[in-house]
């Protein structure tokens, strides 16, 4: 019998897991001796490891039997939606922009983004503004003016929703803010969203905007039953305006309220859901805190850090095996009550999805380029209420000019002018009408109205009208630590966190869920300030008191820039009311963007295509792919390698070799688990033979070294009669005549044994082994 040992003629780092591993007709052969390369695993079934992968650790993995090629998946949740290993490594679908007014406050965008064969959806609002084109309830009944608008039960505008269920499903859904919540109970209702239902908590989301979410979606439905109440209830079925020249009508009024193709997307319309849609929706969110990871399906570790534009929303991190992205969307990097941006967080990330669409809006009035910023116009002091502010750590010029707190001062100084327009108006005898959404904005309003009145001695009513408002106001007072620094400080001075706790205490602000509620009739006394949902003017109680206050000039009306005024007030013409419109601070002002990149460094930066007129020709450090609704874009092949992980017990227990002066090898036997979007070798658990008859060997072989150790163990050989070493490309041969006949044939490429005898062909391995490197 015949067993042959390879040798190389290429240097180590030339391997490839091609080379043949030639064997005889022996009851041995030894393995190739070169050093393998990053070996390719086969791919099995239930693997998401794609067959082009190459693991970077290099190990000497000979499994045999029925266990060759095999190896784990493993998620500590359970069962995994196996990811496609063809699918490309990052995709990213914008569903719809942000739009709703508010700069995209009550609207934000939302995404799909496919990574490592997994779809998530990155927010699912409503987009409110199409309300515009419905009727409010009449008053006064039929015969009251509908202003050409639509007179039945409002359908509702979710193009994340309906395009999610067209893709047929998602695997996961972030949420950013709690507006970006709005559109969920569309989704978990629709029959695409099965796909994922065998999968709870499968909605991310950060606790107070999970909480605040839900508490926007219970008051939205109960407004709307005033159209229920009023028209019936609407069936599945498309309503009769949805057809001939209703229709016509319909999409002419809105055109007026949303932008760019959407109205052609009828699909997106839709009944709104009901408390039931809301409660099963509530069961698949897993609420998580700021810096807080979670893991998905194994393969993907999430993270939520603060936004700083309102209580409760985030940007996103989503690391992969082999990339990270992040997920950018409004943003305020100092703020007067919530966290301050948490842009560290997103340092360092491959790709950065940013969804801030505030700065294309009317209130941007910068009108500058991207990167139009220098940096001897900036103030090295930075915010002193800045949470993110650490003193002699990060020397990055750009990081003094984002932290500069010129935008909220702004800020603050527009909410000045608001409360001396309502002082204005309570003065001539008139009373004011809030409909604002903003929380945040909602809680500065009344801190300043409260400080200007005491300072005017003037003593007014304050009415909040909501059902909301009771546990709004009561756990803003409870969660210091989601505010902003100069707040969490009142709580260690004993001071309540925001302005209205006190006015509750004195009286001068009260709290009621309806018009109709008991007791406000009797509290109430005019002129007054009124703050109530809804910003659209077709829901709530603001219809009703725009009705009563509309004829009076005295009076005042505070909308929020970004829908179209006119229209939201055409059902209540002729009016006399004053109207003031304001914007207030939605987002990354377009001016600190370029920096901003500057310090997040990533490779690649999706940015919407009506940004790109604002990005001058100017070569920077990564790269702009711009992206715009409803197409399809692919981000590069970031990293071709998965970077596999050894477990502590493996580590420990390798026995490497030194190949040469900076390299060492080891045998492993081992599998491989895929957890916490890392893959990672843990122990096999049958741990394979170690004998010297498995070893892979390298290195050339010394005939006369050979001879020796033969000698060594009692044989008696010599070198064939016939032998030249010095030829050139000449082989040797050691002839073996005791304790048995054998030859052992020495080649520049491999060596070979010819014996019969199979336990004299263990001791020449053996004499073999004692002279190669191997493990």
């Amino acid at each position: 019998m015949a067993q042959q040992l390879q040798q190389p003629t290429r240097s180590p780092d030339r391997a490839t897991e091609e080379d043949p591993i030639p064997t005889g007709t022996g009851t041995r052969a030894a393995r190739t001796p070169l050093l393998p390369s990053p070996r390719r695993l086969p791919r099995c079934a239930s693997c998401p490891l794609p067959p082009s992968s190459r693991l970077l650790f290099v190990s000497a993995l000979h499994p045999s039997g029925d266990e060759a090629g095999k190896h784990q998946c493993f998620r500590p949740e359970g069962t995994c939606r196996i990811p496609n290993p063809n699918a490309p490594a990052s995709s990213q679908t914008c569903l719809s922009t942000a739009t709703g007014g508010g700069g995209g406050y009550h609207a934000p965008a939302s995404h799909l983004l496919e990574l490592e064969g997994l779809r998530l959806l990155l927010d699912c609002p409503i987009d409110l503004s199409a309300l515009a084109a419905f009727a409010p309830v009449p008053h006064g009944g039929a015969d009251d003016d509908a202003a050409g608008l639509i007179r039945a039960v409002p359908r509702y505008w979710s193009p994340a929703a309906a395009a999610a269920a067209r893709a047929g499903g998602v695997d996961a859904v972030l949420v950013s803010s709690a507006t970006g919540m709005l559109g969920l109970p569309f989704l978990t209702r629709l029959p695409g969203f099965a796909d994922t239902k065998d999968y709870k908590e499968h909605v991310y989301g950060t606790e107070v905007a999970v909480r605040i979410g839900k508490l926007m979606m219970g008051e939205l439905v109960e407004m709307h039953c005033q159209f229920v109440r009023y028209y019936g209830p609407d069936m599945d079925e498309l309503p009769e305006w949805m057809a001939g020249e209703k229709l016509n009508k319909f999409l002419s009024i809105l055109q007026k309220a949303l932008i760019e193709d959407e109205i052609s997307d009828l699909a997106s319309l839709m009944p709104l859901y009901s408390q039931a849609n809301i409660k099963e929706c509530m069961q698949n969110i897993q609420p998580v805190r700021y810096g807080e990871e979670v893991c998905f399906n194994g393969i993907l570790m999430l993270k939520a850090s603060s936004s700083g534009l309102e209580l409760g929303n985030c940007v996103w991190t989503i690391k992969g095996p082999r990339a990270s992205t992040a997920y950018l969307p409004s943003s305020v990097f100092v703020s007067a009550h919530a966290l301050d941006f948490d842009y560290s967080s997103l340092k360092e990330s491959d790709v950065v999805l940013f969804s801030d669409f505030s700065s294309l809006n009317d209130m941007d009035e910068d009108n500058e380029m991207i990167d139009e910023h220098a940096m001897d116009e900036t103030d090295s002091t930075l915010s002193h209420n800045s949470v993110l502010r650490v003193d002699g750590i990060d020397e990055d010029e750009n990081i003094p000019y984002l932290l500069k707190n010129d935008d909220i001062i702004e800020e603050i100084e527009r909410i000045s002018f608001i409360c001396s327009c309502i002082i204005d108006a309570i003065k001539s005898g008139g009373s004011v009408l809030i409909p604002i959404g903003r929380i945040g904005v909602t809680l500065l309003l009344l801190e300043h109205i409260s400080e200007m009145l005491h300072s005017s001695s003037m003593k007014v009513p304050i009415f909040m009208i909501s059902e909301t408002a009771e546990e709004i106001s009561t756990f803003t007072n409870a969660l210091p630590e989601w505010l902003c620094k100069s707040r969490q400080e009142k709580l260690f001075s004993c001071e309540a966190l925001f302005g209205h706790v006190e006015l509750l205490k004195e009286g001068k602000l009260s709290l009621f869920p309806h018009l109709y509620s008991k007791g406000l009739l009797a509290a109430w006394k005019e002129p007054c300030i009124v703050l109530c949902p809804h910003w659209s003017l077709r829901l709530g109680p603001a219809v009703h008191l725009l009705r009563r206050w509309g004829a009076d000039k005295r009076c005042l009306l505070v909308l929020e820039q970004g829908n179209d005024a006119e229209l939201s007030l055409k059902p209540f013409m002729p009016l006399a009311i004053q109207v003031l419109e304001c914007s207030f601070l939605s987002g990354v002002k377009v001016r600190k963007i370029d920096p901003l990149l500057g310090v997040l460094k990533p490779k690649f930066v999706l940015l919407p295509e009506d940004l790109k007129s604002r990005c001058p020709v100017k070569e920077r450090a990564w790269s702009f792919i711009y992206y715009s609704k409803g197409k399809t874009i692919e981000v590069p092949h970031l990293q071709e390698d998965f970077v596999v992980y050894l477990a502590t017990d493996v580590a420990s227990g390798l026995q490497p070799r030194k190949l040469d002066e900076t390299t060492a090898v080891a045998r492993l036997r081992s599998k491989l688990l895929l957890s916490n979007g890392r893959y990672m070798l843990a122990a096999a658990e049958k741990q394979s033979d170690q004998s010297k008859r498995n070893r892979l060997h390298w290195g050339a072989v010394d005939p006369g070294r050979l001879l020796s150790a033969l000698q060594d163990k009692g044989m008696i050989c010599s070198f064939a009669a016939d032998d030249n070493p010095a030829a050139a490309g000449s082989g040797r041969s050691i002839v073996i005549t005791d304790p048995g006949d054998a030859v052992v044939k020495i080649a520049s490429d491999r060596t070979r044994i010819y014996c019969d005898d199979e336990q004299i062909t263990y001791h020449i391995y053996d004499a073999l082994s004692s002279v190669c490197n191997g493990i």
